[in-house]
């Protein structure tokens, strides 16, 4: 794990994000009908929110709200893209409930630029673009006016990676971050992801997981989502609902690899594994939870 000479600060909504000092868990919260995991809510309002309350219960310092899967077409026939009013009319109400009513920030999940203003407007603080600035080229101008964090998640169009996955992985954030960057984002709002499964081979995703201190060491706070995914799967011969398991080895050591937030469907539990990991790799007793 890359050593920090101390922990970095970045205020997310009400709540301080000390990096270095603890894990920090993002609750998933799909509000579509078609969910790769099987978890998404549609337009039931009342069953969102209500998940996002016991997320927060549970430990979630992040609830991450999305309106379109991000299952690949190639795997899943009927998977296809969402129009910007289609899902602004998923996430709007519920961020719009949610704001006044949790404490954790909420993240909004969007590849579109107007999705990420309008939710940023009815309250969410930051967001998160699985497409690494591919499917919108207002995102990079958007966020920077925004001025809030943004995760920017790896992918390729297709899984080759000539000079090997890890390198490419490096690279290709590292151009991201630096467009962004240069659209007027801080540096400090920049928080990369390696993007396990998006235009990775499940030998590839594994890879990336075991060297992800290589990412790490760039200096950007690292976020990570395996909960559930399909390398756990081909790895263990289950489908997405009987991954907990092995998601749970992903996230203790990913810990252990220096990542920053752990992103996550099955929040009780993956807390639990966070908070025992850093007691191992960031020390006993854990740091307060005052600013969580």
């Amino acid at each position: 794990m890359t050593e920090r000479a101390a922990p970095r600060s970045l205020q997310i909504g009400r709540r301080t994000f000390e990096w270095g000092a603890r894990t920090y868990v993002m609750g998933v919260l799909n509000v579509t009908p078609d969910s790769f995991s099987g978890d998404g809510t549609g337009r039931d309002i009342s069953q969102a929110v209500d998940r996002a309350l016991r997320f927060e219960d549970e430990g979630a310092d992040i609830i991450d709200i999305g309106g379109e899967s991000s299952r690949p077409r190639s795997v899943y026939k009927d998977a296809r893209p969402v129009p910007p009013d289609e899902e602004a009319a998923r996430v709007i109400p519920v961020i719009e409930a949610l704001a006044q009513r949790l404490e954790s920030p909420i993240s909004i999940d969007t590849q579109k630029s107007v999705v990420a203003r309008l939710a940023i407007e009815a309250g969410a603080a930051m967001v998160n673009d699985v497409s690494m600035l591919g499917a919108d080229p207002g995102m990079a101008d958007a966020v920077a006016r925004l001025g809030v964090p943004f995760v920017i998640n790896h992918t390729r169009t297709r899984a080759v990676y000539p000079s090997g996955v890890v390198s490419g992985v490096i690279e290709d954030l590292r151009q991201a971050a630096e467009m962004v960057e240069n659209a007027g984002l801080p540096a400090t709002h920049v928080i990369l992801d390696p993007g396990i499964g998006f235009g990775k081979t499940a030998a590839q995703s594994i890879e990336m997981q075991r060297r992800l201190s290589e990412l790490v060491a760039l200096g950007y706070p690292v976020l990570i989502g395996t909960s559930r995914k399909s390398s756990i799967g081909e790895v263990l011969g289950l489908p997405a609902d009987q991954r907990l398991e092995g998601t749970a080895a992903t996230v203790a050591l990913a810990i252990e690899r220096g990542a920053d937030i752990v992103r996550v469907h099955d929040v009780k539990e993956m807390v639990r594994v966070a908070r025992m990991s850093d007691a191992i790799v960031r020390g006993w007793p854990p740091p307060s939870r005052t600013n969580r």
